[in-house]
């Protein structure tokens, strides 16, 4: 097999559609990667989340070294196969989530040392040991280890941080061992200052990687800002490669990014909102606990034919929330997962048909039109209770 690589297919606008080939499959981008951040996507089985038909999920590097370890993974035979999952994984680095971890970490130019959050054992994590972790893990796409400051910050923070992370994305890049059909990305750092995401975008794309990473956003910077960064960020980047919004986000957020010319992203959105009781639809976001549903047969989109909306009421969804049962929030992850992957092959024909900007103005005129009303979209008549 040849090298992993991204063919693209075609472009509208800035949006581009491909497919990412790698040693475990061929995504068709733009894609959504749901999120399973500890060898599983929250309150789903892989079957389920294939049904959906996500092409690539998301693995961690910080939570999988803490449990179960990662020759603890590499001994049940890789992460796809403990996780029961045959296609791409990409494994995020750890750096985030360290990061993320304030007064239980310490910052040097080697690494990172940190306490666990879980029972505060004291860990290393360098460019070096990321790499080899998620080599052990068998990640298909490898993530470059970086220090990624919440915004806002100083410039002259940010600026820091930006040069410490292109110097520990050049020794992840020489601890990466190349395999056919295996990649690893680099990401563009420099928070919303458009001289420091150059920077950033020369240094790494010196070093060569697969794939390109924009991380740095979607942390406390708002829509209006995130935008305005990808507008300059995403042109500077190869043509030839893919582009991936780490961490992004709402259905309008990655419709805005693919605009932008982004082709990949994760986000918990989808799996958390589920365990929250809000369904994500072509009308908007819905809060399954509120009491207009209690009494309403309809399920939850008329589009959709997850297991939530082809077997089951909002009534019912309503009752297993308010009554705290765990197969609300299954089935309510189900339904987001799918909507988000629908969401994705709608964009994506669009780019393919030439029509984005038709489609774009569709979608966001329909999230802010609000629920169905029962003439638009009829309660289903029911047999007589014998």
């Amino acid at each position: 097999m040849n090298d992993m690589r991204w063919i693209a297919e075609a472009t509208c606008g800035q949006a581009r559609a491909g497919h990412l080939h790698t040693a475990h499959g061929v995504v068709p981008t733009p894609t959504f990667m749901p999120v399973g951040t500890a060898g599983t996507v929250k309150a789903m089985t892989m079957d389920a989340v294939r049904s959906t038909g996500a092409g690539i999920v998301l693995g961690n590097t910080y939570h999988l070294m803490l449990r179960p370890g990662p020759e603890r993974v590499r001994k049940m035979g890789g992460l796809h196969k403990m996780m029961d999952w045959s296609g791409p994984i990409l494994t995020d680095s750890g750096g985030f989530q360290v990061m993320s971890l304030g007064a239980l970490r310490k910052l040097d130019q080697d690494g990172v040392t940190f306490n666990s959050h879980i029972d505060g054992s004291k860990h290393r994590l360098t460019p070096e040991i990321s790499t080899e972790i998620q080599h052990a893990l068998d990640a298909t796409i490898t993530m470059c280890f970086d220090e990624c400051p919440a915004l806002p910050a100083t410039p002259e923070r940010i600026e820091q941080s930006m040069a410490l992370s292109m110097r520990w994305a050049a020794r992840s890049r020489e601890a990466f061992i190349a395999r056919p059909g295996y990649g690893q990305f680099g990401i563009v750092q420099g928070g919303t200052e458009r001289e420091l995401r150059e920077r950033s975008v020369k240094a790494l794309t010196e070093i060569g990687f697969e794939g390109y990473a924009i991380g740095g956003l979607a942390v406390g910077e708002g829509q209006e800002l995130m935008f305005s960064t990808l507008d300059y960020t995403t042109p500077l980047l190869p043509d030839s490669h893919a582009r991936y919004l780490m961490g992004v986000g709402t259905p309008d957020d990655l419709l805005g990014a693919v605009e932008r010319g982004v082709d990949m992203f994760d986000c918990v959105m989808p799996t958390r909102a589920g365990r929250t009781a809000r369904a994500y639809t072509e009308r908007g976001t819905l809060n399954m606990r509120n009491a207009r549903h209690a009494d309403d047969l309809r399920p939850i989109s008329p589009h959709c034919d997850c297991l939530a909306c082809s077997r089951h009421s909002r009534a019912y969804l309503h009752h297993l929330f308010r009554s705290n049962e765990i197969l609300g929030p299954m089935l309510l992850t189900w339904h987001n997962l799918a909507y988000y992957q629908r969401l994705m092959r709608t964009i994506r024909a669009a780019i393919v048909a030439g029509n984005l900007p038709e489609t774009a103005a569709k979608l966001r005129a329909d999230w802010a039109a609000g629920d169905w009303s029962e003439d638009e979209f009829p309660q289903p008549k029911m047999p007589p209770v014998p």
